[in-house]
């Protein structure tokens, strides 16, 4: 078996396969981007929280969450090549598993980096054409319908002038997107303001620091925390001159092929105000 020498978005060194055939995937978004570049039987291995594409998915091994991997399952799969990343899963178990298999690593926090990684991993997996085909069309897609000043760095608004936002994720304890994600990145796209721009990553916040913050919206994700209409309402006591929306947290949070989607499902939460 021939090998290549890489380097990740982690910096880190990696002997992949020139031809890896037997791939596991511990991240949604990449699990979706390998089935789009074409690798309905490479992929043997998914996370549980790997829905899409729904039918081919559900034919691969599950190999535990993003955070806790079955490494019985994993073994017996005997993996040539795992793409994990840097947020979504646990150091320890990576490094476990790096000490047995190729571990490729991204780490996403713009558009750009996005498109970096589909890159790459077209690269990793002999999908360079249909990878190329993909940024070319995303890049294209942002361009047409942002409004920037600088095209080449995808960073603009669809929306002239910005709303003032704060993105929940979580609940028990209030966890927001702040600034150095990738979500606030694709806020920004939207064309959300986020309140907790001053704060880094994924802070723990409480309803009164929201209310001194009184943004004129408040975004409640649809994962990792299932946020639901129900939980509207103690947001609403709380702003109550905000607008406060359940949206699709793929839109907000994927960095693979679903970004083609994106866009478009923020032209339409636009469409409410």
């Amino acid at each position: 078996m021939y090998f290549n020498i890489k380097f990740d978005q982690m910096n880190r060194q990696v002997r992949v396969p020139k031809h890896p055939k037997r791939i596991i995937s511990l991240v949604p978004s990449q699990t979706e981007l390998l089935f789009d570049l074409g690798l309905d039987d490479e992929v043997v291995g998914v996370t549980k929280f790997c829905i899409h594409p729904k039918e081919k998915v559900k034919e691969k091994t599950k190999i535990g969450g993003t955070k806790q991997f079955h490494f019985d399952r994993i073994a017996a799969l005997n993996p040539d090549l795992i793409i994990g990343n840097k947020e979504e899963n646990e150091v320890s178990q990576i490094e476990a598993l790096a000490t047995k298999y190729p571990v490729w690593m991204s780490d996403i926090v713009t558009i750009q980096d996005a498109l970096d990684m589909i890159r790459q991993v077209g690269q990793l997996i002999q999908r360079e054409a249909e990878a190329s085909h993909l940024i070319d069309t995303l890049e294209s897609h942002f361009n047409k319908n942002i409004n920037t000043k600088h095209p080449q760095s995808l960073k603009g608004s669809i929306r002239a002038e910005s709303l003032t936002a704060a993105y929940f994720i979580w609940k028990k304890p209030y966890m927001v997107a702040a600034k150095n994600t990738f979500i606030d990145e694709m806020m920004q796209v939207a064309g959300f303001e986020n309140v907790y721009a001053e704060m880094s990553r994924y802070p723990t916040i409480d309803l009164e620091e929201l209310k001194a913050l009184q943004p004129q919206v408040i975004l409640l994700s649809s994962e990792p925390y299932p946020f639901k209409t129900k939980h509207i309402v103690e947001f609403q006591t709380a702003c109550p001159n905000a607008k406060v929306m359940i949206v699709d947290g793929e839109m907000f949070s994927w960095y693979g092929s679903r970004l083609l989607k994106s866009v478009e499902y923020f032209r339409r939460i636009m469409n409410e105000f």
